[in-house]
């Protein structure tokens, strides 16, 4: 019998503010970073994986019977990156765990198959690197794991970048059921100007505001044009929930049969497809922004809930598990790309400079990773993003600005930036240049926009009468489930532009959908979550 699965009240009710524009409201304490697992022994990394069923949570309450890989049972891997909460490793999980390796290393990985009998064989297809393998029987593209047997693939991890794992047996079925992963392999050589200077300036303005690192590195290659600030890997799929519920079935009725045996195999059609759910890391929107290892979604561990300041190198990690391409627009800004496949993308001529395309929308081709840098600044706006206010009793909010040679108040400003200002890297020509003309709260009148006053309730408890929703920019209702505290940022919607993608079972909104979260430097990031 198939189980059932209540959504809490809260995941219902956050559906209608979504429409009123007020998304940062869903992020509490869920931010998103690139966890995964480890194991690191000098020139060697061992992962010990397991292929089991289990049932997928969405947000219009089902539950779908799917299969993933886990980590298997008594297996003791270590999480990165240091200091996440509440980290697990389930025996199935969508997308199976992100395995973290580092350039130059043996990569061993030994997948024992606990899927049901009548599933047959499974295996792990790592596409881009030349696997050996130990035991299991041949299949069609590489050796399999027989059900209750095991079978080992081992490669050296040559390319640094972003890659992609998934089921090299009956694919239309396992891929679909759930059965892929993300391998991150890090730069053996991090390049020495990632951790000096400007490209070190960020990170060093986030120490100072009380973040922590959660890099898995400081560059995405071994080149200086891949170093970053933050980083985050979006998996994208789709699942039709018919051939969840045909390999069900079929799975029940031939339970206890004899694998191999006459009439122990399934026989589900995979045409015609019709999906009716979108995923970003095995999440749909809005749980795809709750946070990462949360105990409602056991089997989905990973979340999709990017946040930043201004000015920072956002390093996207972006994967295409799904049968269908998915065309996922990032608001705000385009997405410089570094490489594909983890191959980088330099110019033919100098071999050096970066030759990859600003995308309007990372379309997620079935099977192609790609990794890209997002940046976002408020250039040009024509008006204070956050609000700062010389004659501000907080002195947070008067602050001084000095453009350095590009305009941005940092470092290289003279007197340099100090590492605590609250407007490091703001565009200093937009500088105390208020929005609004009738502001409530601590921020400077006069601007061009008049906006409704936050103190009617009639606009509802999750309007907070700015397009900037931080509490120096107005007075939220005592009983709001608004924004964490002191949280200062805009919302920058990313989606889909296929529009039946950004619904969960023809059901708006949901699917691929989350919000990329820019903060003011008051905010606190706090990626643990």
């Amino acid at each position: 019998m198939k189980p059932t699965f209540m959504k809490s009240a809260l995941g219902k009710t956050r559906l209608l503010p979504l429409l009123m524009g007020t998304v940062a409201s869903f992020a509490g304490t869920a931010h998103a970073a690139a966890p995964g697992i480890t194991s690191t022994n000098g020139t060697a990394a061992t992962f010990l994986l397991t292929a089991q069923p289990a049932f997928l949570n969405q947000p219009d309450g089902s539950s779908v019977y799917s299969w993933g890989y886990g980590c298997v049972t008594g297996s003791s891997p270590a999480f990165v990156p240091a200091g996440m909460h509440d980290a697990s490793c389930n025996t199935m999980q969508v997308p199976g765990p992100t395995m973290v390796v580092t350039e130059g290393q043996t990569v061993t990985v030994t997948l024992t198959n606990n899927l049901p009998n009548a599933a047959g064989n499974t295996s792990i297809l790592f596409p881009g690197f030349q696997v050996t393998t130990t035991g299991g029987v041949t299949g069609l593209l590489t050796q399999e794991a027989a059900p209750a047997g095991s079978v080992t693939y081992s490669f050296k991890a040559s390319t640094p970048g972003t890659h992609s794992y998934y089921s090299g047996t009956q694919g239309d079925l396992q891929v679909e059921m759930g059965m892929y992963g993300a391998l991150i392999v890090l730069p053996a050589n991090v390049p020495a100007a990632c951790n000096s200077g400007l490209h070190a300036s960020n990170v060093n303005v986030e120490v100072a505001h009380g973040e922590s690192d959660f890099r898995l590195a400081a560059a995405a290659f071994d080149h200086d044009k891949s170093c970053y600030d933050r980083e985050y890997l979006f998996q994208f799929s789709e699942m039709d929930s018919n051939i969840h519920t045909q390999a069900l079935a079929q799975v029940t009725a031939r339970s206890g049969c004899t694998a191999g045996a006459a009439g122990c195999s399934l026989e589900v059609p995979t045409e015609p497809y019709h999906p009716s759910y979108f995923m970003i890391n095995g999440r749909s929107m809005p749980d795809d922004m709750d946070a990462n290892y949360e105990v409602e979604y056991s089997h989905q561990p990973y979340n999709g809930n990017p946040h930043m300041h201004p000015g920072e190198q956002v390093l996207l990690r972006i994967i295409g598990q799904g049968r269908w391409q998915h065309p996922f627009h990032e608001h705000a800004n385009h997405v410089r790309i570094l490489a594909r496949d983890g191959n980088m993308i330099l110019s033919a001529t100098s071999g050096e400079d970066l030759a990859g395309a600003p995308l309007f929308t990372t379309t997620t081709t079935p099977g192609q990773t790609m990794d890209g840098i997002f940046y976002f600044t408020g250039r040009g706006l024509n008006w204070d993003m956050y609000g700062h206010n010389p004659k501000s009793t907080d002195p947070l909010a008067n602050t001084t600005c000095v453009p350095d040679s590009n305009g941005y108040y940092t470092t290289n400003s003279a007197p340099p930036a100090p590492v605590a200002a609250v407007n490091y890297f703001e565009w200093c020509q937009d500088h105390n240049k208020p929005l609004e003309v009738n502001p409530v709260g601590d921020v400077a009148g006069g601007g061009p926009a008049t906006l409704p006053n936050p103190l009617i309730f009639t606009n509802g408890a999750w309007y907070g009468g700015s397009p900037y929703l931080g509490p120096n920019s107005n007075l939220l209702p005592s009983n709001t489930q608004g924004n964490p505290s002191n949280e200062r940022g805009f919302a920058f919607m990313w989606h889909s532009h296929n529009e039946r993608e950004i619904t969960t079972n023809n059901v708006f909104p949901g699917g691929m959908m989350m919000m990329m979260l820019i903060d003011s430097r008051e905010f606190v990031i706090d990626e643990a979550n």
